[in-house]
């Protein structure tokens, strides 16, 4: 009986090309030019502490270290000597334990425990100076009411700053425009005698400004910031709006949009979820807390702005194409060292902080 003929195995030689910064590959050079190009790559992105992959935000950094399909190895790694807050990736057991001390921190106080320091926090606009530093940060929180007659409509009754060292600067009730069909007590604590004798949107909104503005010019904190203070929130787009209030978009810091602190999707997550994966703490337990919201949201602010990141020697212009043409290893010209990020990386405050003194 005549056997089958049989056709040799020829193994496929496929040559892979590797991005540098994330590790995808690709069967086509053209097609990792395209991803460069794309990515942004930069040492801004979270980066993972064991094998240096960079990652699009710090969600995508947890599922590499500790989620069900992180890599082996840097998993192990981690398991012994990796933060479960920062995700930082400490050089010993003992170097952890210390650095746990200082990365896990506590629930800050209720309101009702704090005494406001607005007194020292005057401008005086004639003269143009502020007691707040220049360009020092200041978090906000307000607290929503619903009007109209399905109570749907959010109206600020509640509003809260804080400056850099969670001192209490502002804080007052502020009386809606309309009137209020759903206080969402279970939620604001807001009751209708709390509104009785609140403070009128205008005056508010003059007050937080003041605050803001530090005695600089609306033109010249929209140019390059001046003594106007960076103005950190949750959802900052909203509380503006509740406000009836513009501010310079170049001073905003959004903890709900920023992007290393979004969804692997980018959509955004909640400053209760923030706080606690982040932090380490609970808030939002019962009534919101505006002091505990707006101290959560200038600690997570000024926890992303105290890393340390390498100086570019090159900045690329964001959406500029280079020419390939000439380039015989174009995925090396692009070194993720070299790119921009598709956002502000907020370590760059504290580098232009130091700059100005």
């Amino acid at each position: 009986m005549e056997q089958p003929y049989e056709v040799p195995l020829q193994t496929l030689n496929i040559t892979r090309h590797k991005c540098s910064a994330c590790y995808k590959q690709y069967n086509k050079k053209e097609h990792l030019i395209e991803h460069m190009k794309t990515s942004n790559h930069s040492v801004h992105d979270p980066k993972c502490g064991a094998c240096n992959k960079h990652c699009k935000s710090f969600e995508s950094l947890r599922e590499h270290v500790a989620g069900p399909l992180s890599k082996a190895n840097c998993s192990s790694i981690f398991a012994e000597r990796g933060c479960t807050l920062c995700l930082k990736i400490c050089g010993s057991v003992d170097s952890l334990n210390e650095h746990k001390e200082m990365c896990h921190l506590t629930t800050p106080r209720p309101i009702d425990t704090v005494e406001m320091l607005n007194s020292e926090y005057e401008v005086d606009i004639s003269s143009g100076n502020g007691s707040i530093r220049s360009q020092e940060a200041v978090a906000i929180d307000c607290e929503m009411v619903g009007c109209g007659s399905d109570g749907s409509l959010d109206y600020c009754a509640r509003v809260c700053l804080v400056d850099e060292e969670e001192r209490l600067i502002f804080h007052t009730y502020v009386q809606p425009q309309l009137p209020v069909t759903d206080y969402r007590y279970e939620i604001t604590g807001i009751t209708e005698e709390n509104l009785r004798d609140a403070m009128p949107l205008n005056e508010v909104r003059q007050r937080i400004l003041q605050i803001l503005y530090n005695g600089e010019s609306i033109a010249r904190a929209r140019l390059n910031g001046g003594r106007a203070n960076v103005l950190v929130g949750h959802n900052l787009a909203h509380h503006l709006d509740c406000l009836v209030m513009a501010y310079p978009d170049r001073l905003l810091r959004d903890t709900a949009t920023y992007r290393p602190l979004m969804k692997t999707n980018f959509v955004s997550h909640s400053l209760k979820y923030l706080t606690k994966t982040y932090l380490g703490y609970d808030i939002q337990v019962g009534f919101h807390d505006p002091y505990q919201d707006s101290v959560s949201v200038m600690r997570l602010y000024k926890r992303i702005r105290s890393q340390d990141h390498p100086m570019e020697e090159t900045t690329r212009v964001p959406n500029s194409s280079p020419s390939f043409s000439s380039i015989s290893d174009p995925w090396k010209s692009m070194t993720h060292e070299k790119m921009t990020p598709n956002y502000r990386c907020w370590c760059l405050d504290s580098r232009e902080a130091v700059q100005r003194r």
